[in-house]
């Protein structure tokens, strides 16, 4: 039995005439598209829950008194409010400078997306995985203090108190670790970046 959904507009007029039911149906329906059209614009999943929350506080509020417009599009309206909170999150943070577009200067220009693609991430991977192969290969004294300056983030003075050798003795490992690495990078032709 196919069941029939209430349109955006009718719910609107029921919430507004005082069916709370109404609202709790149309964040339903549109909370995926209006919550991932927020976190797709913000990094943190924190904020993202308060610009979301935020959205429906002033939905609500609009709806209450009375102030909107039905035109029959409920949820490109609800967008353009969650878009509008985010540009206002930015602008509170100073994250987001505000450019304006002109002839001699495009936004285009200045907007790039760093973040790593699917491929660039596999290339790591596949980076990290050879130089773990070729770091085993390394004799366990050379091996040990480059783990632990590498990987751990130890000082040259914490390796040489947890390893019980002289400051110098972990530098030498280090430096000799170092040169070996670079001998069987060449040799077993790995290439270290993508």
């Amino acid at each position: 039995m196919a069941t029939i959904q209430i349109p955006d507009a009718l719910l609107v007029k029921n919430y507004i005439a005082g069916d709370e039911n109404a609202l709790a149906v149309l964040i339903n329906r549109h909370q995926s598209k209006i919550y991932g059209f927020i976190y797709s614009k913000m990094a943190d999943r924190d904020v993202a829950d308060d610009v979301f929350q935020d959205t429906f506080i002033k939905v609500i509020k609009t709806l209450k008194s009375n102030s909107y417009n039905e035109e029959g599009k409920f949820l490109p309206w609800v967008m353009r409010i969650a878009h509008n909170l985010i540009v206002d999150h930015y602008r509170k943070n100073k994250k987001m400078p505000m450019l304006r577009e002109t002839e001699e200067f495009s936004i285009f220009s200045v907007l790039t997306d760093t973040s790593m693609n699917a491929e660039g991430r596999i290339i790591t991977e596949v980076i990290e995985k050879d130089l773990q192969k070729i770091i085993k290969q390394l004799p366990d004294d050379q091996r040990e203090v480059l783990t632990m300056r590498i990987y751990q983030d130890l000082s040259f003075n914490e390796i040489a108190e947890l390893t019980g050798v002289s400051i110098n003795t972990a530098l030498g490992r280090m430096r000799y670790a170092l040169m070996n690495l670079r001998k069987l990078i060449e040799k077993n032709q790995i290439i270290l970046t993508n």
